[in-house]
């Protein structure tokens, strides 16, 4: 059949609150740390529901361009709500996500006890240096993403298993998904570096168990990510009404 002649789909009303956003923000000169307005009164003023202005605001802030204080409002974290990812990716990786932190969970905890068993001055050394790499790229302001990729790849590595290194080769992509999902979280870098140094203190001593535990509850914080709080499918069944007024 001709690609022309696929069926056509239609915006979700969320996805159009989103634009309509990014236009509001360039319009009014918006950068980070203003305000957006209370999500009541953007539902009044679109016409829409406060159910799809509150998908819109999540989908900005798993993109990482807002921040939304419990309580406080909606703050933009940049200049700009212009976002380099599409809508529909993001719907893509929020399906995977799960299936990929689930494998990391897996093979990652037992890497973490065989390292514990068969660590190696030289393994150590290199942990080391991949702690001391994400410090310095946390306390310039960023979010660690390439020390932790070191910890990781170093973990790994001290295992010495090789058809596990290649199980963790074959997924380096998704990996990578998960580690810059996860470390977008506010506050999550140092709270990961704090997490790679009771992995590493438990290799250290040679406690394959202790290595285990410390493995395991660093990537369940690692899966704890706002876009897995959302379902964009959500949206699509609720009706789309103006709320009724306050009483």
């Amino acid at each position: 059949m001709s690609e022309a002649l696929r069926p056509m789909t239609r915006p979700r009303l969320y996805e159009q609150v989103v634009e309509r956003l990014r236009q509001y923000a360039g319009e009014s000169g918006l950068g980070a740390g203003d305000r957006l307005p209370p999500e009541r009164e953007l539902a009044q003023r679109l016409g829409v529901s406060r159910a799809s202005v509150k998908q819109a605001i999540v989908v900005l802030e798993v993109q990482g361009l807002v921040e939304v204080r419990h309580g406080g409002g909606t703050y933009l974290v940049r200049d700009t709500l212009d976002a380099a990812e599409p809508v529909e990716r993001l719907v893509e990786r929020r399906r995977r996500l799960p299936d990929v932190l689930e494998a990391r969970e897996a093979m990652e905890t037992k890497l973490a006890e065989l390292a514990a068993r068969r660590r190696t001055d030289a393994d150590l050394e290199a942990l080391d240096d991949a702690l001391t790499h994400m410090a310095e790229e946390v306390a310039d302001g960023g979010p660690g993403v390439e020390g932790d990729r070191r910890f990781h790849a170093a973990v790994t590595a001290a295992a010495h298993s090789a058809l596990l290194a290649d199980f963790m080769r074959s997924i380096a992509e998704q990996i990578t998904e998960s580690r810059n999902e996860s470390l977008r979280q506010p506050g999550r870098p140092k709270r990961s570096l704090a997490q790679h140094q009771r992995i590493l203190e438990a290799i250290r001593e040679g406690n394959p168990r202790s290595a285990a535990t410390a493995m395991r509850r660093h990537l369940r914080t690692v899966a704890e990510v706002r876009l897995l709080t959302w379902t964009p499918e959500d949206a699509t069944n609720v009706p789309d009404a103006p709320d009724a007024p306050d009483c």
